[in-house]
């Protein structure tokens, strides 16, 4: 069968399958849970994320700003640099720790199939791996080891998928990071033009061979980072405006849904109409979500 045959099959259920109360009563369960990915190498790629935002920071402030004459300019610069790096870092742990749109897991029961009240030749698809009915446009992570809807891709450098409900803070995570690494370059190309100028004295509180290690790494991961967060900004831009996510694009599978127009698929991931809640990581933001639910066995129980 087709892929797009599959796909029509199953948005003929999806008005069944979102109106059943166990599947509800299922998804408001995991969503008392803590959402966190526990994969090897997507703690070890979020650990050196949030260790080279780290180290950036703490060149800019303490090789940079702090030595310089400028008063101004050191705590304007130090104000912008920070804030963007707490906007990003406030991001990433967004995008991490938010279920990306997981489908609950084990729903394709007999008692579950039966609740559905088929028609004859009626076709739902459930998913062998994890054991649940398939929405359409949902995708199976074999990272996270579930179906997410309208999954893109799963990022290590955030260790967990990018998906319905997290795709906003991912693509405001691209955006900090790219704005803080560009920011970073340009600080580093004044900075040594201000220290060729007054040969290499006074124009750090670091010896010159510790200061020009330091700025050479920085531009090295500025540059790095402002080239793939930047591309990846626009190809999710591009996915949002075209209602096509980057696994539905590589496998080309023909649309079977409506697509929404390019300004509705903004507001459906922003939500809302445009304001400064679009770039804010802190909206909605609910810390009830983040911390551990304890049983009463005394665990932490987190939702994989």
């Amino acid at each position: 069968m087709s892929s797009g045959h599959r796909l029509r099959d199953v948005e003929q259920q999806r008005p069944l399958l979102d109106d059943n109360e166990e599947t509800a009563r299922n998804s408001q369960s995991e969503a008392k849970q803590l959402w966190f990915i526990k994969d090897g190498c997507g703690r070890v790629c979020a650990f050196i994320t949030w260790f080279l935002v780290f180290f950036a920071d703490f060149v800019v402030t303490f090789v940079m700003l702090l030595p310089s004459r400028s008063f101004w300019y050191a705590v304007i610069n130090g104000a912008v640099f920070n804030s963007l790096a707490v906007l990003a870092l406030a991001s990433h742990l967004r995008t991490m720790l938010t279920d990306p749109g997981a489908v609950p897991k084990g729903n394709a029961t007999k008692k579950y199939m039966e609740s559905l009240q088929l028609k004859p030749g009626e076709v739902v698809y459930k998913c062998p791996k994890c054991c649940s009915i398939k929405p359409e446009r949902a995708h199976h992570c074999s990272i996270c080891k579930r179906c997410i809807r309208k999954m893109d891709h799963h990022c290590p450098w955030v260790n967990n998928c990018v998906g319905e409900k997290n795709q906003r803070f991912f693509v405001l995570f691209t955006m900090y990071i790219a704005m803080i690494s560009s920011h970073a370059l340009a600080l580093c190309g004044y900075q040594f033009i201000t220290c060729i100028r007054v040969q290499w004295r006074e124009c750090s509180d670091f010896s010159p061979p510790v200061t020009m290690m330091l700025m050479i790494f920085l531009c090295m991961e500025g540059l790095l980072f402002f080239t793939f967060t930047a591309v990846m900004f626009c190809t999710q831009l591009h996915s949002i405006c075209n209602d096509e996510t980057e696994i539905e694009r590589l496998k080309n599978e023909k649309p079977s849904w409506e697509r929404q127009t390019r300004w509705a698929g903004l507001r459906s991931v922003f939500g809302g109409r445009p304001s400064l809640l679009w770039i804010s990581p802190f909206a909605g933001l609910k810390l009830s979500t983040f911390l551990p639910k304890h049983t009463r066995r005394g665990g932490t129980e987190f939702s994989v």
